[in-house]
């Protein structure tokens, strides 16, 4: 027993060493490799501890040297460096030295590498780089999506009926509640508050074409796509990003099937079809709204009411209100779809692009209103035109 605890004792003996002689040289021997680092740690700080001045590291005795014991040598010099003591190495062969000067490069690339807060111009250097990839990202999309579409309508055999009719019912058919309540409820709002202006100067009657006008033209369109944008735009971009984390989409693309003719062409043309559809409730729901504050706050009955509204509210303001809403369907489909694609493989990403989608469409829609107004102005075609 006592001859095979010797040999084990034998066999786990350090077969490296650091000895400090009298003159302060450090005489380094053996292999100096993963195994025996603890022990070399240990004779390192006893001798190290009571070194002072210039030191010199004689190396000469090294027969061997992995990426373990270079860190170890590299961690010495450098908390040597620290307190002000210099050290020389002697007698270490050529690829060692390399492999030192390895280490000591990857520890200078750690520390260059220590995170900085960016400074003003950086930050906003990233945020327009981001954005400028964010949009030719959409671009690209878009194009993409386009010639899909394009392929379709020229054979629309290629068209997938079963989900564009699909769609058709979740953004038309079930949202036709909460779009009549909404544009019923401002109608109301908007002819109470003119109600009590018309009241002070004797005009009632022109409750009509401040009611007709802003809900045909303005309020409808804007209200209905506002509406879809949060309730069916946020779906698409949840459902095409839970497909591409569950690699659904990924598995499409296996079998042949491209996302775009699947997934985004039914939900862009079933949008294209609904929202002209939702918007013409939502004015005969809003005009509703208005006659029923007219009727109530200013005496002006119902008829009354359609009687003037024929002869001062032209077709065009509701062609134009309608008119909008096929341009508004199409940039709540493209940026909901855009963005489910562009969900990566978490259920955080899906959330976080389903917000951004929703923000951007309304952002979108509202812009694009705007740039409506001013160009049918341009062209000469005012709120009063008949």
């Amino acid at each position: 027993m006592s001859l095979m605890q010797t040999a084990i004792t034998t066999a786990r003996r350090p077969t490296a060493s650091a000895s400090l002689d009298s003159d302060g040289t450090l005489h380094c021997a053996g292999v100096w490799k993963m195994a025996n680092v603890p022990f070399l740690e240990r004779q390192l700080a006893e001798v190290l501890g009571t070194a002072s001045g210039q030191q010199i590291w004689e190396m000469s005795g090294v027969t061997s040297l992995d990426t373990a014991g270079a860190w170890l040598v590299r961690r010495s010099l450098s908390r040597l460096e620290q307190t002000g003591r210099r050290v020389e190495l002697r007698g270490l062969r050529a690829e060692f030295e390399q492999l030192i000067r390895w280490i000591s490069a990857d520890d200078g690339e750690s520390v260059a590498r220590q995170p900085q807060k960016p400074g003003m111009i950086d930050q906003l250097g990233h945020a327009v780089w981001n954005a400028s990839l964010q949009g030719l990202g959409f671009l690209s999309f878009v194009g993409e999506s386009t010639l899909v579409l394009l392929r379709l309508l020229v054979n629309p055999r290629r068209i997938r009926w079963q989900p564009f009719f699909y769609n058709l019912k979740a953004a038309g058919l079930e949202a036709i509640p909460i779009v009549g309540l909404l544009s019923f409820l401002m109608g109301v709002v908007i002819a109470y508050q003119a109600a009590v202006q018309l009241r002070l100067y004797g005009v009632s009657v022109i409750i009509v074409e401040f009611v007709g006008i802003a809900i045909l033209r303005e309020i409808a369109p804007v209200i209905t796509a506002i509406i879809v944008a949060g309730r069916s735009g946020s779906a698409y971009t949840a459902q095409i990003g839970t497909m591409k984390v569950t690699e659904e989409v990924n598995a499409l693309r296996t079998i042949g099937i491209g996302p775009f003719e699947l997934l985004v062409a039914p939900k862009v043309l079933a949008l294209v079809v609904a929202l002209p559809l939702l918007t013409a409730f939502a004015d005969v729901t809003g005009v509703f709204g208005g006659m029923v504050v007219a009727s109530t706050q200013l005496d002006v009955s119902f008829n009354a009411f359609l009687d003037r509204f024929k002869i001062v509210i032209s077709s065009t303001n509701y062609l134009i209100g309608v008119g909008k809403a096929p341009v508004f369907a199409v940039i709540i489909a493209m940026i909901g779809c855009y963005h489910g694609l562009c969900v990566s493989n978490s259920a955080e990403s899906v959330g976080r692009h389903t917000t951004v989608s929703v923000v951007q469409s309304i952002f979108v829609v509202i812009v694009l209103d705007a740039l409506f107004s001013v160009l049918l102005d341009w062209m000469g075609i005012g709120l009063f035109v008949q």
